[in-house]
């Protein structure tokens, strides 16, 4: 074991690598009820769509894991859930099995990009201020992420976005709160596992609030469904429609994993001194591999989590970690109701809390360069308020050749970084006539 994940090498152990597994799953668990929930509304059977969730999961960390030897968990991703349902499905009025279909093609054109080095390629291209940018754009989306998911932060105040009252009618609000007070203080104090611990705090804390159900009758073991096998739909692969939908899930996962690959390691440290990914290229094999998966067994795309992150937090440095949240993922086929219990209150103030421990990165952006501050800085911003990993880059690699046009420094831009740009420019503009 020390010997394949290097533990020693990477300054960990076994025990904190179990604790990091364990923390990124319970910070991602969330999945294996709102993915079934969203798909469901597709006309796909929850059952199913759950079990394919918990085991598409597990074999892409696995892959990440033995592959790759990075701390990164994989799952269905939020975001593209979406768009497979509202709009493939139920906008556009297409099958599930042609949506299906879209997310295999789009997998099977990602390993062929990772084979053969391509994405490897894009993220060289994205100049070293701007890796930095996505850790810290990143950062503040989980914390985002955690606020929202805990009722802490409201758009229905009569402001755009702003914090609720804490009061008994927003106990999942009150509980988060208290859980990210009790998380702060274990850190501070360096007790070991204090992100674990303050989840399973919180958890605790939910009972007389309210916010965490224990049901009357607990049966933790089941047999889970049988997911679905292969139902694709061929008929209509060659049409502009669906050109559109795979193009879609194309772009969105291509930089959804690469800027989550980027932050997760810059966060853990494992990027060179040019602030490369180690193993980059089986990296994105793995994540290419879970679409793969994920499709066969029928859920959306499958892709590198932000929640990853948590897990790096407490210590989580090897594919161990994912190793470990894997197993959970496997073991929730059976107990899915002990791992109910965990509401979104529980699991936010982890995530806000890694949200601050991603800012360090932002020391070393260059911002008295404005041609590689600004960049930068509409990166970090476009994260959370455009909710989009994917999109921070975007914008960013846009801005970034622009400023260095207008700083006369246009000789600094990587011709690979010159195609990207072309490429989200003709993005936008596809995405406006679409």
């Amino acid at each position: 074991m020390e010997k394949f994940f290097k533990l020693q090498e990477r300054g960990t152990t076994v025990s904190k690598e179990v604790i990091a597994g364990i923390t990124t799953f319970l910070a991602m668990a969330y999945i294996l009820a709102v993915n079934p929930g969203i798909l469901s509304d597709a006309g796909m059977d929850f059952g199913a769509v759950f079990t394919a969730t918990a085991i598409s999961s597990a074999i892409a960390t696995l892959a990440m894991a033995f592959l790759a030897n990075l701390p990164v968990a994989l799952a269905p991703g939020m975001g593209l859930n979406a768009f497979f349902t509202y709009t493939v499905v139920l906008g556009m009025g297409c099958s599930w099995q042609f949506a299906l279909t879209a997310v295999l093609v789009e997998g099977i054109l990602f390993i062929l990009l990772s084979l053969f080095g391509v994405r490897e390629a894009i993220i060289k291209s994205i100049p070293a201020n701007l890796r930095k940018a996505v850790a810290v754009g990143i950062g503040l989306f989980i914390a985002l992420i955690g606020l929202s998911n805990a009722g802490v932060t409201s758009s229905g105040l009569g402001t755009i976005i702003g914090f609720v009252t804490l009061n008994g009618s927003n106990a999942s609000a009150m509980t988060a709160i208290l859980g990210l007070v009790i998380t702060i203080i274990l850190y501070v104090m360096k007790v070991p596992g204090s992100i674990l611990i303050g989840i399973a705090i919180t958890t605790v804390i939910g009972i007389p609030f309210g916010v965490t159900t224990v049901p009357e009758n607990f049966a933790a073991v089941s047999l889970p469904a049988a997911p679905y096998f292969f139902q694709f739909e061929w008929a209509n692969v060659f049409t502009l429609k669906f050109f559109i939908v795979f193009f879609t899930f194309l772009f969105t996962d291509i930089f959804d994993t690469i800027g989550t690959l980027m932050g997760v390691s810059e966060q853990a440290g494992l990027t060179d001194k040019d602030g490369n990914i180690p193993n980059a290229k089986k990296a994105l094999l793995a994540d290419a591999i879970g679409t793969v998966a994920g499709a066969s067994l029928g859920t959306s795309t499958v892709t590198s989590f932000v929640e990853s992150s948590s897990g790096v937090a407490v210590g989580g440095r090897t594919g161990l970690t994912s190793v470990v949240t894997a197993v959970f993922f496997l073991l929730a086929l059976f107990f899915s109701p002990l791992f109910a219990l965990i509401p979104s209150a529980a699991t936010a103030p982890a995530l806000i809390f890694v949200g601050f421990l991603m800012m360090k990165s932002v020391v070393g952006i260059d911002f008295s360069d404005m041609t590689e501050g600004i960049p930068a800085f509409i990166t970090i911003i476009v994260m959370p308020f455009g909710y989009s990993i994917a999109k921070g880059i975007c914008w960013g690699i846009i801005a970034y050749v622009i400023c260095k046009i207008a700083g006369r420094k246009a000789k600094e831009i990587p011709v690979f970084t010159w195609i990207l740009a072309a490429f989200f420019v003709f993005d936008l503009f596809f995405e406006a006539w679409k």
